[in-house]
């Protein structure tokens, strides 16, 4: 190996006589172009400093691409084809004219364009230099960047560097499933026609979503999950009423099944062959799409070079304030074993913030709120009731069916409910709701956890009728006495 830890130095002659590359030297660097990272970026950027960026494909990550919000704007666009279909009930005639795959992918095109554009508008009003190609560390804080297929490189350096590379669907390895080429996220959101038997591996947040926006399109679907029930980490009230409400809807649960071979090729025809309580069978299917879990984008990037540690599952070590094991290094989002949710990665950012700026961050205790974006919604903040039941904690439980919330009735969309645990000093432990537009009850509710509020600063709010947040006033107003 050459000694010179920087081989790529321009205008050094080496002793072979080839000339090397220059280092260009930033106050901060940014691997990846995700929520937390350019929002570091754009943060430290606009403050003066000089940062650079550096993304090899998708500007401003996975969510505004592949992920969050192209998801739900194909989600959205399967909510309408479910009203066209229920048409009668608002004094109209249903349209039948049937699904054009094509439109409903150039809406969501049309949508990531544009805001591919205001990032790219941001990045260049933050005076952030966004350098486009794929980064890997070659030394400590130290990035060789291959900026195309010509083989042109840079060498970018900085006294603080934050690692933003996200992660990936993750297929299974499974006899004859990669072989079949099964979708994942990012080519089910590229679909130009409506797949025949749509075999979804994995019950979670993406298999969900996308199982009850493709049968309101129109295809069959199946979802396998190992696991007895579906999302093993909710209480089995919410479970329950969701379940139904898909299976009503004409999606099939396979639950507590293995999957023990795939033979085909997803997008022509496919077999899988499964196991389960009643012996094993075999599925026929047009397309598979594979939402089993996902893996940090943290291989082949030069790590160990830079001294950075792993874990055992390949995500960065990090402390309390996103430190990594090498000085100056900071990881963030999921890379960094973040939970997997945006709102998670831009907090983060503000973590990552005030360490860069002195001050002591920590990422313990704080809220992980989160939304599955079916219909209806499931929104949760705070402590399960099964986890409270374990953990041995007290508490009273208030619960509201949501066509109490008269604002459903309006909509013609009353199914679900919300409930919440109360502690014996009267504070909020947590929240769940089951309902249209769920996930925007729960900001309220967070305020008052994170301020310590009692339930009661919500039970005698005066909130607007008829609105859904009107909701958390019958909710709290319905707490039991100690």
């Amino acid at each position: 190996m050459s000694a010179d830890p920087f081989p790529y130095r321009a205008g050094v002659k080496s002793a072979k006589g080839v000339t090397a590359m220059e280092t260009e030297k930033f106050d901060v660097l940014v691997l990846g172009s995700g929520e937390a990272g350019k929002y570091i970026a754009w943060t430290l950027g606009a403050e003066g400093k000089r940062v650079a960026l550096v993304e090899r494909q998708y500007i401003g990550g996975s969510c505004p691409n592949i992920a969050c919000l192209p998801s739900k704007n194909v989600i959205h666009s399967a909510k309408v084809a479910w009203y066209a279909r229920h048409l009668n009930a608002f004094g109209m005639k249903p349209a039948g004219a049937g699904i054009d795959m094509t439109v409903v992918r150039d809406r969501k095109r049309t949508m990531v364009a544009g805001l591919i554009d205001v990032h790219e508008k941001r990045f260049a009003a933050s005076h952030v230099e966004l350098i486009r190609g794929q980064g890997v560390f070659v030394a400590p804080r130290t990035l060789s960047v291959e900026l195309g297929a010509g083989g042109d490189r840079r060498l970018v350096t900085a006294e603080t560097v934050v690692v933003s590379t996200g992660s990936r669907a993750v297929v299974p390895d499974i006899p004859g499933l990669r072989e079949a080429s099964p979708m994942t996220h990012v080519e089910q959101l590229e679909l130009d026609r409506l797949p025949g038997h749509l075999v979804i591996l994995g019950g979670g947040y993406i298999g969900l979503e996308f199982a009850q926006a493709m049968v309101r399109f129109g295809a069959k679907v199946t979802v396998l999950d190992q696991s007895p029930r579906l999302l093993m980490r909710e209480d089995e009230d919410v479970v329950t009423a969701l379940a139904e409400r898909l299976v009503n809807e004409g999606v099939h649960l396979r639950l507590g099944v293995t999957l023990d071979s795939v033979a085909g090729r997803s997008g022509d025809a496919v077999t899988l062959r499964v196991t389960g309580k009643d012996g094993s069978e075999e599925i026929e299917a047009t397309h598979i799409l594979a939402a089993a879990g996902r893996a940090p984008n943290t291989d082949a990037i030069g790590l160990e070079a830079a001294g950075i540690a792993v874990t055992s599952t390949g995500h960065i070590k990090v402390d309390a304030s996103l430190r990594t094991s090498a000085s100056g290094v900071y990881a963030v989002g999921d890379c960094a074993g973040s939970p997997h949710f945006t709102h998670i990665a831009f907090d983060d950012h503000r973590v990552v913030l005030r360490a860069v700026r002195g001050e002591k961050p920590t990422t313990l205790g704080r809220q992980v709120p989160y939304t599955l974006f079916t219909d209806p919604e499931l929104a949760h903040v705070g402590l399960h009731e099964h986890e409270a039941k374990r953990q041995g904690v007290n508490y009273r439980l208030a619960k509201l069916p949501m066509a109490a919330v008269l604002r459903t009735r309006t909509l013609g969309e009353t199914a679900g409910f919300l409930k919440a645990l109360i502690g014996e000093d009267d504070r909020i432990l947590g929240f769940t709701a089951l309902g249209v537009g769920a996930g925007e009850l729960l900001a309220p509710v967070q305020l008052a956890m994170a301020t310590g509020l009692p339930y009661t600063a919500l039970a005698e709010l005066i909130v607007t009728h008829p609105t859904l947040t009107e909701g958390l006033v019958y909710l709290f107003s319905a707490v039991p006495a100690k």
